[in-house]
């Protein structure tokens, strides 16, 4: 059983956990990933490291509210348990010798990209992190950000926050201003994901992206982060949680990754809503 030690909601839809795990904490990097059991009956889901403290033994995940298990890790408080808390698992994102990056997060996504901008921060490189949200009611993270970059632009779809455009918008004006940037590293969305790509194309810019929106199972065995990548002319079938999260933004097929999402949100859509009105039952009948 591992311990919440902190809970905070960080927007209607997001939430953050500090859960004691010493010996995840102790090996964890940024890009790496745990797979957690709400409890004995629940199913297991994996959810990217967004932070680790190894002095106190504490991992930070934040998670955006969307099916079944989320809902129910969200009812979870400070003080409760969580029945498995395993890892970490994946590749660590590949931060050596790395002198200027530009770290591009959108949404929810950016949970992933801070802990890669810290540590890149941390190694001396020069971090210009852009952020992105729909709108300023869904910001997170923004101190921390702030903390671990060199530059920091801000994006909002409506404007209501820093600069109203898109992360593109905002890289597209850095790299034609002169900025030269040893590597791009871009989490969020996938069609996100797939446009800064199609971006750095045109610099040649090399370019990773973290495929973590499609894994499910996080051991390789279900098949739902199967994906494909396009290497000297041949398709080649990798395996995001296994062979990932990270992968070279030129090589993969996002539309293809894009149209396998989307076969899952309908599923997950309907388990949501009766996790919500099960709860909702309990609350009634407490009362």
């Amino acid at each position: 059983m591992y311990p919440i030690i902190k809970k905070k909601v960080l927007n209607p839809a997001v939430t953050l956990m500090e859960v004691s795990a010493p010996a995840v904490a102790k090996k964890a990097e940024p890009g790496q990933f745990i797979i957690l059991r709400v409890d004995e009956n629940g199913e297991r889901i994996p959810l990217t490291i967004a932070d680790f403290n190894r002095e106190t033994g504490t991992v930070t995940i934040i998670f955006q509210i969307v099916g079944a298990t989320t809902e129910k890790l969200n009812h979870k408080n400070q003080g409760d348990f969580l029945q498995d808390f395993v890892g970490p698992l994946g590749v660590p994102t590949h931060t050596a010798g790395l002198q200027k990056v530009a770290v591009v997060g959108g949404g929810v996504g950016c949970a992933i990209a801070y802990p890669i901008a810290k540590k890149l921060h941390q190694q001396g490189c020069q971090v210009h992190s852009i952020v992105g949200f729909r709108s300023k009611d869904l910001v997170i993270l923004e101190e921390e950000f702030a903390a671990a970059s060199t530059k920091l632009c801000k994006m909002s779809d409506d404007g209501s926050w820093g600069e109203k455009g898109l992360v593109t918008d905002a890289l597209r004006r850095l790299i034609e201003s002169g900025e030269r940037y040893d590597r791009v590293i871009a989490i969020g969305p996938l069609v996100m994901m797939k446009f800064v790509t199609k971006l750095t194309k045109e610099f040649n810019i090399p370019t990773t992206v973290s495929m973590n929106p499609i894994m499910i199972d996080g051991t390789g065995m279900c098949g739902g982060c199967r994906l494909s990548l396009i290497q000297d002319g041949k398709r080649v079938t990798k395996f995001a949680c296994v062979d990932g999260p990270d992968f070279d933004g030129f090589e993969v097929d996002f539309d293809e990754a894009m149209a396998r999402g989307a076969m899952y949100k309908d599923f997950e859509r309907h388990a949501h809503e009766e996790t919500c009105n099960l709860f909702k039952k309990e609350a009634a009948g407490n009362a």
